[in-house]
């Protein structure tokens, strides 16, 4: 398998692999500095009540957004795997253009809802 294969435009299956790992690492900073700045703001239980939804909503949207692209790099693994193996030339099955095409559609919606949640849709 060739990691260095280009999949579109400039993007490897190895520079796939780089973006998952350092969006991991990156929405960790990014949940931990948000809420270092929130706990200023909690002053009573009922504070938290509402803050605490907020971030989760961010946490979830964060983990969907990383999983769409695991998917999409099993997908491409999974063409790889065949056009070694004398496959079919890397083409992808039905059932993987639609898995692909699910997790673009809900990938789509789900930066839609936190553009509008944010006040910027």
């Amino acid at each position: 398998m060739d990691f260095n294969q280009v999949l579109f435009k400039d993007k490897t299956f190895a520079s796939l692999l780089e973006d998952i790992y350092k969006n991991a690492g990156r929405k960790e900073k990014e949940i931990k500095a948000l809420i270092d700045q929130l706990k200023p703001m909690i002053q009573e239980p009922g504070d938290a009540m509402m803050l605490v939804p907020l971030l989760k909503e961010y946490m979830e949207l964060a983990i969907k957004n990383d999983d769409a692209l695991i998917k999409m790099a099993g997908i491409v693994q999974r063409a790889m795997a065949n056009t070694g193996e004398g496959g079919d030339g890397g083409m992808l099955s039905d059932r993987d253009k639609e898995l692909l095409f699910q997790e673009i559609n809900n990938t789509g919606q789900n930066i839609e809802v936190k553009q509008i949640g944010n006040g910027n849709g």
